[in-house]
């Protein structure tokens, strides 16, 4: 038997070399190996746990998230393969000093073989930062502008502060959050939700894709008011002290003031009118008014910079006296009845009439034309005399003056009065 197995021993391993030759082409003959290439298989990170206990935040960078794979095998495999069988993971847990990570694929069924499964490329690139979180200002803006004769009044948002975070380098970069909402050609409040912006201290945008928030919009309110320009106005009270005189000048800076509030409100409102007392008052007098308890409710001024305070002056002198020597020519007999007639004495050619008031208007006062009348049935009626008789009288002279000058004294005539004697 062992004569058998060794004769032509050589010539028997050529047979089976040949047999499992002939068998594994008859194989690959039949299902042949290839390979497939799957495009954008995303990748799934897994372990990020690890990260967020640490703090730390990532970024993936390059979109090596989404990597081409390519799979050898059978051809049956081949064909019966899809990009959702392909699953592609990195392990956090195995970030390197330089932060990437290891791509493994596999196919989700084990049972088939495949020769060779890799990918490109083959490892995740990662932003690592530590977590920052801070709280920021929420600023309201407005964009266009209102209709011509109106006002933002004021910018309101649900919140004045709110709590941010996410990656130390974004982080740092913002100052505040910013909402704008268009005003254009508002006649009326304007309100509404709005998209949340982060700014850096210059203004400008930040991307705040990286950025944890609560909400992503914010409720804010504009207040849009009419405007008004009106005059103040200056009430004088009271009298000044005896012997002095208001000189007619109020002055009042500024003179006028833009008020804001409602087309309703503003309607009837046509300036602001102060009061201002002077009793017993000597010289100049100045004040300082505030006028905001003039306003009507809801009716605010529309420069935020003006605190509501004008300064008030009145001007005050004293009272002057001047003597004027008025001739007799100037005095005229108004309303003398029927048959008589009326003498003046011979020495009576002028009348002295003392005036007073503020200096300027006194000595405006020419005596050469100042009017004098004799109303002769105005006195009897205060004499109560229903008939004249002849006779001396003493009747009171009634001078014509300015308005703005006083006459201190009374100016008496002495007059003869005699009956027309009819001619026979």
């Amino acid at each position: 038997m062992r004569r058998r197995l060794l004769n032509n021993l050589g010539l028997k391993l050529v047979s089976v070399i040949l047999a499992v030759v002939l068998w594994f082409m008859v194989v690959m003959i039949s299902n042949p190996k290839d390979s497939v290439t799957f495009s954008g298989i995303p990748v799934n990170l897994i372990h990020t746990e690890l990260l967020e206990e640490e703090e730390k935040l990532y970024e993936v960078l390059n979109n090596t998230d989404k990597v081409r794979v390519t799979v050898e095998a059978p051809r049956k495999v081949i064909d019966q393969l899809r990009s959702s069988d392909i699953v592609a993971e990195a392990d956090v847990s195995r970030l390197t000093e330089v932060n990437t990570i290891a791509i493994n694929c596999s196919v989700l069924n084990s049972a088939v073989e495949v020769s060779s499964i890799t990918s490109s490329p083959d490892v995740v690139q990662l932003n690592v930062e530590d977590k920052a979180t801070k709280w920021v200002n929420v600023k309201p803006y407005t964009t266009g502008e209102v209709a011509e004769g109106y006002m933002i009044y004021s910018k309101v948002s649900d919140q004045t502060r709110m709590e941010i975070s996410g990656p130390e380098s974004v982080i740092e970069q913002i100052d505040h959050a910013g909402l704008e909402m268009d005003v254009t050609g508002a006649t009326d409040n304007v309100s509404g939700n709005v998209e949340i912006r982060f700014y850096d201290n210059a203004r400008n945008l930040v991307d705040d894709a990286d950025v944890i928030k609560n909400a992503d919009s914010m409720h804010m309110v504009v207040t849009v008011l009419a405007l008004k320009e009106v005059p103040v106005e200056v009430t004088v009270t009271g009298e000044p002290a005896e012997g002095y005189l208001l000189t007619g000048g109020v002055e009042c800076e500024p003179s006028t003031v833009v008020l804001a509030g409602t087309v309703s409100a503003l309607a009837d409102v046509n300036k602001v009118n102060v009061f201002m007392d002077i009793t017993e008052e000597s010289a100049d007098v100045e004040k300082i008014i505030n006028l905001r308890p003039y306003l009507d409710s809801g009716i605010r001024f529309a420069d935020s910079s003006f605190d509501g305070r004008v300064r008030a002056s009145i001007h005050i002198e004293a009272s002057v006296e001047r003597t004027l020597t008025i001739p007799g020519r100037n005095v005229t007999v108004q309303n003398l009845p029927e048959g008589f007639e009326l003498e003046f004495p011979e020495l009576q050619q002028t009348y002295r009439l003392r005036i007073s008031g503020l200096s300027a208007a006194t000595a405006a006062v020419e005596q050469s034309m100042v009017q004098g009348t004799l109303d002769i049935a105005a006195w009897m009626r205060e004499q109560n005399m229903t008939e004249l008789t002849a006779g001396v009288y003493d009747i009171p002279v009634d001078f014509e003056v300015p308005s703005d000058v006083v006459i201190e004294n009374e100016v008496i005539a002495r007059v003869t009065i005699k009956a027309i004697e009819e001619e026979e």
